[in-house]
């Protein structure tokens, strides 16, 4: 691992590609069950790649004594990848190939490389196999899970085609999954194993991201809608509005139209006339009483 940005953030893929070669240095005797407790707990309380870098620093990769060298985590981003499933099916190294799970429980998930077959084991315990941010080395994938006394949950993406053919004694496999036709060019997850007093459950779920932007469509869609309906409830005011003024100019133009047929209004030349004559009739009266 470098040390040229030991403050980055690091991510699940990164505690779990540390974690696993922790997983293969146990299993070459290269260290103790106390030392490797004390380093996976490290590992997963891990928060940056400065935090992690010390854990693997003392340990080679792979058994070729040779040319050990300390493995590395990536400092740099991914680039992003292509559209659609050709782009996720790489070909490349897988980052795991096995998982087990004493009295305790293991997880693969986020960006990660699935192996051709993947091999995992749980006695009274529990995992979790995440295929949704994954890449597959292969068209098609096998996972292998033996549950004893414990159990697993397979989450694989939509689009992936998924066979179970696993067996279950006092216990069982999911196959709600299957019988899913796949998206053309996804790979294909075969879930095998062997349950006894446990189970192996099969899931279909979208990623967070995408779960989040579907979220956001449909809360857009639902402010849409509600716009659209106080839109339409004030066009609906509105021409209710000008119907209520146009009955009340109706009324005013009709009573209008009734009184001056009733009382012909007179012209005010004649209105102003009669005005005069009743002063000049005030005024005679007047000057003849004094």
């Amino acid at each position: 691992m470098t040390d040229d940005a030991p403050e980055l953030r690091a991510s699940d893929a990164d505690r779990e590609r540390v974690a696993e070669v922790l997983r293969d240095a146990l299993a070459e005797g290269r260290l103790d069950m106390t030392e490797f407790e004390e380093r996976l707990d490290a590992t997963y309380r891990a928060r940056t790649y400065g935090e992690l870098a010390p854990i693997t620093r003392d340990l080679p990769v792979g058994a070729a004594p040779a040319a050990p060298a300390a493995p590395r985590v990536s400092m740099t981003k991914e680039p992003e990848r292509a559209g659609g499933w050709a782009g996720r099916i790489t070909g490349a190294e897988p980052s795991s190939t096995w998982a087990v799970a004493v009295m305790s429980g293991f997880q693969r998930k986020g960006r990660w490389t699935v192996p051709g077959r993947f091999n995992s084991f749980a006695f009274w315990g529990g995992g979790e196999i995440d295929l949704r941010e994954a890449d597959f080395s292969a068209g098609e994938v096998v996972l292998n899970c033996v549950a004893i006394m414990g159990g697993m949950q397979v989450i694989v993406p939509p689009g992936v085609e998924v066979i179970v053919r696993g067996i279950g004694i006092m216990g069982g496999f999911d196959h709600r999954e299957e019988g899913v036709p796949g998206d053309p060019g996804a790979p294909r997850v075969v879930v095998t194993g062997f349950a006894f007093w446990g189970g192996v459950g099969v899931e279909r779920k979208v990623t967070r991201a995408e779960r989040q932007r579907l979220k956001e469509e449909r809360r857009q869609e639902k402010l849409e809608r509600r716009a659209a309906r106080r839109e339409l409830h004030s066009a609906v005011r509105e021409d209710a509005m000008d119907a209520h003024r146009r009955m009340l100019d109706d009324h005013r133009d009709m009573l209008r139209e009734h009184r001056e047929h009733r009382e012909p209004r007179e012209p005010r030349e004649d209105r102003r006339e009669r005005r005069d004559l009743r002063r000049e009739d005030r005024d005679r009266r007047r000057r003849g009483e004094d």
